[in-house]
């Protein structure tokens, strides 16, 4: 009996070990197939998804970007454009992909305004995007329609008081309508805010007079105010933008404390190994960071801003906190 019960146990063992040594070797295979996926990605097309139209700063910084990675990669890398609801239409594509790498997410501010503004979105900003890297800071600046009589932040405050005034965006939740919610409540104006799909129709709207106002990037406004077609008062960042030193900040122009920049980062969807996320970090951050680059950013007003997945990580989460806090005292809300 005792003896017939070894040698069941030991048959059992036996199976057991052949299991497991078939586990371990299924395993160390899988391992190399994905460590030999990462060292030949990219094997085909990149799709580069930016949530705003093109002429956006979104835009320009993904082709810009998108470009050189192509140059190194010898792959196309296809930017597509899907503006709507504040980036969410472009975030909602990159949560759904597969976490392989070959699906990047453009996402500016407005990736972590949503939350606060649209409390039922279909994905989790936090759990459904891994970061890669940020990749640029930009202010935005405060122009409005040559007809309104305005020469100043002053001038336009007076003026938001005395009638009624709208601004353009380019979309709820971005940081050009935030710019503009941030700006009312710390002035006490009431401004009608119209939002638009994406930065070229925001644009438009406001050259043509459809707005009397807006909050634009610097990528996005400074060919129109070199142009004449717009007049702009000041730069919403803390310190005077290189790129147009003759602006004031809104700050030191009577808002004290006032600062809305806007700011982009590459995001893929999470679960992407660890190791394609480290490649596609020290690939962009390359690019980022090369004379050429910075120098054609900065002459566009974007200041660079490269960092780890780790980072940006945190980066992201300090910023949901810090824009619900000012998205629940100025009840904003999405139009």
């Amino acid at each position: 009996m005792i003896a017939s019960m070894r040698a069941s146990w030991k048959a059992g063992a036996a199976r057991i070990g052949r299991r497991l040594a078939a586990a371990v070797i299924c395993a160390a295979g899988a391992n190399q197939a994905s460590a030999a996926a990462i060292d030949a990605y990219p094997a085909r097309p990149i799709r580069y998804v930016v949530g705003g139209s093109v002429g956006g700063g979104a835009d320009a910084l993904a082709r810009a970007v998108g470009q050189k990675l192509a140059e190194r990669w010898g792959q196309q890398v296809i930017i597509d454009n899907r503006p709507g609801g504040g980036g969410i239409a472009g975030s909602e594509i990159v949560a759904r992909s597969s976490p392989d790498g070959y699906t990047m997410l453009m996402a500016f501010t407005s990736h972590v305004t949503n939350p606060s503004l649209y409390p039922k979105l279909s994905y989790d900003t936090l759990k459904d995007f891994a970061p890669v890297t940020l990749i640029a800071t930009i202010p935005n600046i405060l122009v409005v329609h040559p007809s309104v009589p305005a020469d100043s932040v002053q001038a336009l405050i007076a003026l938001a008081k005395a009638r009624s005034l709208s601004f353009g965006s380019t979309g709820s939740g971005a940081s050009t309508h935030l710019a503009g919610v941030l700006f009312a409540h710390m002035t006490g104006t009431k401004l009608l805010h119209v939002p638009y799909k994406g930065a070229g129709p925001a644009i438009v709207g406001v050259v043509t007079g459809e707005s009397n106002m807006m909050f634009a990037t610097m990528l996005s406004i400074l060919p129109q105010v070199r142009s004449g077609k717009l007049r702009a008062l000041a730069v919403t960042g803390a310190r005077r933008s290189a790129a147009a030193p003759e602006l004031p900040t809104i700050s030191e122009s009577g808002v004290r404390g006032y600062e809305a920049n806007a700011w982009f980062a590459t995001y893929v969807r999470s679960g992407t190994p660890t190791a394609l996320l480290q490649k596609l970090n020290q690939e962009i951050v390359a690019i980022v960071d090369a004379p050429e680059m910075r120098k054609r950013l900065a002459a566009q007003g974007a200041e660079p801003a490269t960092s780890t997945p780790e980072d940006l990580g945190s980066y992201t989460r300090s910023e949901l906190e810090r824009w619900r806090g000012v998205i629940r005292e100025s009840g904003a809300r999405a139009d």
